[in-house]
C-alpha cells in the first residue's frame, strides 16, 4: 500500500512539473515587453532582436511608402522629444495618419531601426472626449427601434406570394 502512495506521488510530481516547465517556457517565448518611445530610448539594456511592443504618436510628415511596392512604409513615431524610426510591411489601418497614436510590435535591429510585424492605431482623442462627453462614438448607432407596421401573429397581415 505505501508502495503505490509513493508511486503515485513521484508521477504526480512529474507530471506537475513538466506542466510547470512548459507552461514557463511557454511565457518566456511569448512575452513582449511593452515601452513608450521615451522609455525604450532611456533604457541601458540592449533589446537588440528582442520582441518588443512600443507606442508613440506618428511624426507629421514622416510617412514614406514605396512607389514599387504600396505596403512598404517607413515613418518615425516620438514621444517626449525622443524619436524612433520605423520599417513596416503590410496593410496600413485607416487610423495611420500624421500624429496619430500607434503601437508598433516587432524588435530593434543593429542600428536602431524598429522592424515592425504589427502596426495598431488607436482611437483619436477627439471621439474620446466627445463619448466622455454623451455623443456617440463612431461606430455606435442610436437607441434603434424597429417599427412593425403589420402584426406578424395575423396571417392576414402576412404579404401573398403566388406559386
Amino acid at each position: 500500500m505505501a508502495r503505490k502512495k509513493i508511486k503515485f506521488a513521484l508521477g504526480s510530481s512529474l507530471i506537475v512539473g513538466a506542466i510547470g516547465y512548459l507552461i514557463a517556457t511557454g511565457i518566456n517565448s511569448t512575452s513582449t515587453y511593452f515601452f513608450t518611445v521615451s522609455e525604450l530610448m532611456d533604457q541601458k539594456v540592449s533589446f537588440h532582436g528582442t520582441g518588443l511592443k512600443v507606442k508613440g504618436n506618428v511624426v507629421a510628415g514622416s510617412i514614406e511608402r514605396d512607389p514599387g511596392d504600396y505596403l512598404n512604409v517607413q515613418f518615425a513615431i516620438e514621444e517626449k522629444n525622443r524619436n524612433l524610426n520605423v520599417v513596416y510591411q503590410g496593410v496600413t489601418p485607416d487610423m495611420f495618419q500624421d500624429g496619430g497614436e500607434v503601437v508598433v510590435e516587432g524588435a530593434l535591429d543593429e542600428q536602431g531601426v524598429f522592424h515592425a510585424n504589427t502596426l495598431l492605431t488607436s482611437c483619436p482623442s477627439k471621439y474620446e472626449a466627445e463619448k466622455e462627453a454623451g455623443g456617440m462614438h463612431p461606430g455606435t448607432l442610436p437607441d434603434y427601434k424597429p417599427k412593425l407596421e403589420k402584426d406578424p401573429r395575423k396571417v392576414d397581415s402576412l404579404p401573398k406570394t403566388a406559386i
